[in-house]
C-alpha cells in the first residue's frame, strides 16, 4: 500500500516567496557586514590608541605640544595616497584579498614601538599603519556594496561607519585600563593580537558578494539578483566614464568637501581629545574615557537612527539631494559650529555638552558621501573612485593634529592654545558643510553622465 504523500501547503495569496537561494544570500550578506563592521572597530581602535596613550607617551618621551602632534599627523604621510592606489587596483584584487592583507598590515605597524620605545619608532609604526589603513574604509565598503543592492545600502553603511564609533566606544574603557594598568605599550600589543585574529576569520568567511560589475552570464546561466526598486537613482550599464568628469561634478566635489570637514573633527578627535579632556577639563582617566565613550555612542545611535531613514525617503522618491545630500552638509555645520563654541562657554557641563555634539554629529557625513559619490559613478569604477573620494576626504589627518600641537605651543597659554584650535575647526567645518549642502545633487549629476535616462520632453499636451 502506498503512503500517502504529504500535503503540500500553498503560501498565502499575495505573499512573495523567495528563491530557495535568497535567504542563504541575505544571511550571508549580514555575515559579512558583522565581520566589516569589527574591521572598521579595529581599525578605529589602532587609530584611537595613540591619543589615550598621549599623556603618559609625551611624558615619558619628553614630547613637546608639536613633537606629538607630528607624530600624531605622521599616520597620513600615505593615508590618502594608499587610498588613491588600491582604489585603482580594487577591479582587479578581490575584496577578500585587500582586506586580509590591511589586517595584517595593522598587526605589524604596531611592532616597531614595542621593540624600541622612541620617536623614530612611532613615527615609523604610524606611518606603515596609515599606509595599511588609508585604503580600509572605501575598500570595506566596496566590499559591503558587492553584497547589497541599491536601495538597500543605507542601513549596511551606516553600520560600517559605525564601527569607527564602536571603535572608540569599546577601545577607549579597554585600552585605558590597559594602559593604565600594565603601561601604554600594553594597548599596542593588545591592537596587534587582535587585527592577526581577525585576519585569519576574514579569510576563511570573507568573500566577494553577486552585486557586482561582471561579464554577462551565457545563455542557461542564472541571472543576476535584480536590483531593488525604488531606489532614487538606478545606474544605466556604462563601461567607463572618464575620471575628470566622475570627479568634477557637484555632487562629487561636495561628497568630498563634507568628508573633509567631517575628517578635521574626526582627527582632532582622535589626537587631541583626550587630552584635552584631561589637562583642560582636568578628568581622570578612567572619567575622560567614559566621556569620549558617551561621545562615540552617541555617534553609534546616530547613524543607526537616521539611516534607515535615508532609505525609506529613497524607495519613496523622495530626491537624494535633501535625503542625503542635505543631510551630510548640515550634520557638518552643525558640529562646526558647537566646535567653535567648545572654548566661548564656561561651565564643565555646557563644555561637555558641546563636545558630545562637535565629535559625534559629524558621523553622519561618512555613510551619506559614500551613498551619494556611489549614484554618480559606474559600478566598475566605484571602488577607484571610492579612493580617491577617501584619500581627499580625510586630508585632514595630515594637518589638523599637527596645527592644534602648533597652536598649544605659540599660544600664550594653553587655554588660548585650544581656543585657536577650536576657532579654526569650526570655520572650517561651517565652510565644508555649507558647500556639501549646496553642491551635492546626485538625480542630476546621473543624468548629465548618462548613467540614468534623461526625463522626457514635455509634450504640447502636458506642457500646459
Amino acid at each position: 500500500m502506498p503512503m500517502p504523500q504529504p500535503r503540500q501547503v500553498s503560501p498565502p495569496k499575495g505573499a512573495r516567496v523567495p528563491p530557495p537561494d535568497e535567504t542563504g544570500r541575505r544571511r550571508r550578506a549580514w555575515l559579512i557586514a558583522a565581520l566589516i563592521v569589527t574591521f572598521m572597530l579595529i581599525n578605529y581602535a589602532d587609530k584611537a590608541v595613540l591619543g589615550l596613550a598621549a599623556v603618559p607617551i609625551m611624558d615619558e618621551l619628553q614630547l613637546s605640544n608639536s613633537a606629538y602632534g607630528l607624530i600624531a599627523s605622521s599616520f597620513a604621510v600615505l593615508f590618502s595616497l594608499s587610498g588613491f592606489l588600491a582604489g585603482f587596483f580594487s577591479s582587479r584584487i578581490s575584496s577578500r584579498v585587500m582586506l586580509f592583507v590591511m589586517a595584517l598590515l595593522w598587526a605589524v605597524a604596531q611592532v616597531p614601538v614595542l621593540l624600541v620605545a622612541s620617536v623614530p619608532a612611532l613615527v615609523a609604526g604610524r606611518v606603515l599603519l596609515g599606509a595599511a589603513e588609508g585604503p580600509a574604509t572605501p575598500m570595506s565598503m566596496h566590499a559591503l556594496y558587492k553584497w547589497f543592492p541599491e536601495g538597500r545600502r543605507g542601513l549596511p553603511s551606516a553600520l560600517q561607519i559605525s564601527g569607527a564609533a564602536l571603535g572608540t566606544l569599546i577601545a577607549a574603557p579597554v585600552l585605558t585600563g590597559l594602559i593604565t594598568g600594565f603601561g601604554w605599550r600594553s594597548g599596542f600589543a593588545a591592537l596587534a593580537v587582535t587585527s592577526v585574529v581577525w585576519s585569519l576569520v576574514w579569510w576563511k568567511l570573507g568573500h566577494d558578494g553577486p552585486y557586482d560589475q561582471r561579464p554577462a552570464p551565457k545563455r542557461g546561466a542564472p541571472r543576476e539578483p535584480a536590483p531593488e526598486q525604488g531606489t532614487a537613482v538606478q545606474p544605466a550599464k556604462v563601461a567607463g566614464l572618464p575620471y575628470r568628469r566622475l570627479l568634477t561634478t557637484g555632487t562629487m566635489l561636495g561628497s568630498m568637501v563634507g568628508a573633509f570637514g567631517g575628517s578635521w573633527a574626526n582627527a582632532l578627535s582622535q589626537a587631541w581629545l583626550p587630552a584635552y579632556l584631561r589637562t583642560e577639563l582636568g578628568l581622570a582617566p578612567g572619567r575622560a574615557a567614559t566621556v569620549i565613550s558617551i561621545v562615540a555612542g552617541l555617534g553609534f545611535v546616530l547613524l543607526l537612527a537616521v539611516s534607515p531613514v535615508v532609505d525609506a525617503l529613497n524607495r519613496r522618491g523622495v530626491s537624494m539631494r535633501w535625503s542625503s545630500g542635505a543631510l551630510q552638509g548640515a550634520a557638518v555645520t552643525m558640529a562646526g559650529l558647537a566646535m567653535a563654541a567648545v572654548p566661548l562657554v564656561e561651565g564643565r557641563g555646557a563644555t561637555l555638552v558641546l563636545v558630545a555634539v562637535a565629535f559625534s554629529v559629524f558621523a553622519l557625513v561618512f555613510p551619506l558621501h559614500y551613498v551619494t559619490a556611489a549614484a554618480v559613478v559606474p559600478p566598475s569604477q566605484r571602488g577607484a573612485v571610492f579612493g580617491i573620494v577617501a584619500g581627499t576626504g580625510t586630508l585632514p589627518i595630515l594637518i589638523a593634529p599637527y596645527l592644534t600641537g602648533h597652536f598649544l605651543d605659540t599660544a600664550s597659554s594653553r587655554s588660548a592654545g585650544y581656543l585657536h584650535a577650536f576657532l579654526v575647526s569650526g570655520a572650517v567645518m561651517l565652510v565644508c558643510g555649507i558647500f556639501a549642502m549646496v553642491t551635492i545633487r546626485p538625480e542630476r549629476d546621473a543624468r548629465r553622465l548618462g548613467l540614468t535616462p534623461a526625463a522626457p520632453a514635455p509634450t504640447q499636451a502636458t506642457a500646459h
